[in-house]
């Protein structure tokens, strides 16, 4: 039985205790996974112009950094709640980071992920299938990172997705790449350890 979607103002609550509750010395670093209903989320940046769709689905303003992102069934997000303070109060290596992440768990998939130059997020040839938006709150960070296992990918249609006229958007399905997502799970679970230090939390 698959778990049940999670609707996203409830996601956002839970990360905004949670995320209080790791600076205030009362919980752990933790990274949840899970899949919304349909949706769009507008980042900080986004630029009214780019909804094309306004009223295909739901929109949320998401509080992390960058602009419209589509978030739906079939699709993977990881909400990455880690203290800075103990890993280095660097905004920028994280991001890296959480790049090198994906692409390593890409990797293990038997997919070639690669970052583009002046773009937040992950690439297969010229077609982005993982995005990246984050906020940092006292150096804990919230919100994360999506891959795109089977999403429907006509819904990104609504949205010019993440500012990026022009760039299509593709999934593990799409390329003909594992779509089971126990096994997407496993495969990030083992990359995280190996890209983030662990060990200490």
């Amino acid at each position: 039985m698959a778990p049940a979607l999670v609707p996203y103002e409830a996601a956002l609550a839970v990360m905004d205790a949670r995320t209080r509750d790791i600076a205030e010395g009362r919980a752990g670093e933790c990274v949840w996974l899970l899949e919304h209903p349909p949706l769009y989320t507008a980042g900080t940046s986004a630029d009214p112009a780019e909804l094309v769709d306004p009223d295909r689905f739901p929109v949320h303003k998401a509080g992390r950094g960058g602009r419209y992102t589509y978030h739906g069934p079939g699709q993977r997000l990881a909400y990455v709640m880690l203290d800075l303070n103990s890993r280095g109060r660097d905004v920028r290596a994280f991001v890296a980071a959480l790049e090198a992440w994906l692409i390593a768990a890409l990797a293990a998939l038997g997919v070639a992920g690669e970052r583009q130059e002046d773009a937040v997020g992950i690439f297969v040839g010229e077609a982005k299938i993982a995005s990246i938006g984050v906020r940092v709150r006292r150096w804990v960070t919230f919100h994360g990172v999506s891959l795109n296992v089977t999403p429907d990918l006509d819904n990104f249609a609504g949205i010019v997705p993440c500012g990026l006229h022009g760039t299509p958007v593709t999934s593990l399905e799409a390329l003909g790449a594992e779509t089971d997502m126990a096994r997407v799970d496993a495969a990030l679970r083992s990359s995280f350890a190996q890209v983030f230090d662990t060990s200490g939390s």
